[in-house]
This record gives structure tokens, sequence and C-alpha cells, in this order.
């Protein structure tokens, strides 16, 4: 599931109703799916996309979003660096940001600006993790160290969606540290052994 860090607060937060009523009070709407069990890591994007058809359209008739699809980026991705320097700039975009993880971890950093405050909040995603990003919102993305990730994205318009960069180098300020369920229950131990 999900884990949020709160750099500027030196918070972070791991259980679900806490992670998920986080990120709804600043507009962000996360679920965890349990993943389709016996659906093979190396599945085809129709063999995905039928595998959670019921998801997607609950989510298309929620949302608006008129096609899905699956993206699947690794380290062997051709052109990798190129694209991921796209997308880890703080930027917005004019329609809905939705990821469903099917495998792999990334990170979000969401800069709100939502109740009078300015934060940045970093958001770990990985498998079962549906992360929405509403239209206008700051934002950057990264991969964990582990360079991949399997998402199924949904669109409100055919064409997909275009980043409108900010420039505001805010994205400078925060380092892309994914934090990772083994990080978090070695600290938790070392802690608990004290």
């Amino acid at each position: 599931m999900a884990i949020i860090n709160i750099p500027d607060e030196n918070q972070i937060l791991q259980d679900y109703d806490k992670v998920r009523d986080f990120l709804a009070g600043i507009n962000i709407v996360y679920e965890y799916w349990e993943p389709v069990a016996d659906l093979p890591q190396d599945a085809s994007t129709e063999e995905v996309l039928t595998a959670y058809s019921k998801r997607i359209s609950e989510l298309k008739s929620r949302g608006g979003y008129v096609t899905a699809d699956v993206i699947t980026v690794n380290k062997n991705t051709p052109g990798l660096d190129a694209m991921l320097a796209k997308f880890n700039i703080e930027h917005r975009h004019d329609e809905d940001e939705v990821r469903y993880i099917l495998s792999g971890r990334g990170l979000f950093h969401i800069h709100s600006q939502q109740q009078q405050r300015d934060q940045v909040v970093a958001v770990e995603v990985e498998a079962g993790d549906l992360i929405c990003i509403p239209r206008n919102t700051l934002h950057w993305f990264d991969l964990c160290g582990d360079r991949k990730i399997r998402a199924i994205r949904l669109f409100q318009d055919v064409s997909g969606w275009t980043p409108h960069y900010t420039h505001s180098a805010i994205d400078r300020k925060y380092e892309p540290v994914c934090w990772g369920p083994r990080y978090i229950q070695s600290q938790t131990t070392a802690i608990a052994e004290k």
C-alpha cells in the first residue's frame, strides 16, 4: 500500500485509512484494490484490461474517462531517462492523472496548495494502489530505485495529456527517495529493539 512522506513535517503515514484520508484532504483520490491473483506478470495489455474491466468501467463512469491503456516501464525501456525528465519536473495537466499500479513502485510528489497551505507530499505507490490526481494539480513523478513500474492509465481525452511546466524549480528541493515497506519495517523494528 501507499506510503506518504511529508518531508517538511518529518512525518510518514503508512496506515491505509490515514493515507486515504490525508490524500482526500488535498483532493487526491486513493484506493487500494487487491491485485488479480491469477494474472501473470507478463500478461498482455488486453489480458490486463480484461482482468480489470469491471473496475475500469466503474472508474470511467465516476470520472468521465473514455479510454484506458497499460504502460510498462523498466530500466531497459529505450529513452527512459528522457521520458522521466519530462515527468520529474513540477507540472500540471488539463485532465486527471489516473494510475492503477500493477507492479513496481513509483513516487508522486504532490505540491498541494489546499487549505491555505503550501505543502509538498511524496506518495510512494506500489502494486494495488490507485491514485487519481485531479486536473491542474501541481505534481511530478519519478521511479523508485529499481526503475520499473507497470500501470493501468485512464484518460478523459483519447489524445492523452500534455504536461504544463511551472518552472518553479521546487522539484529540485525534494529528493526522489522511495521508502518502501522494508525500510519502514526495519525502522519500526529498530525502534522496538531500543
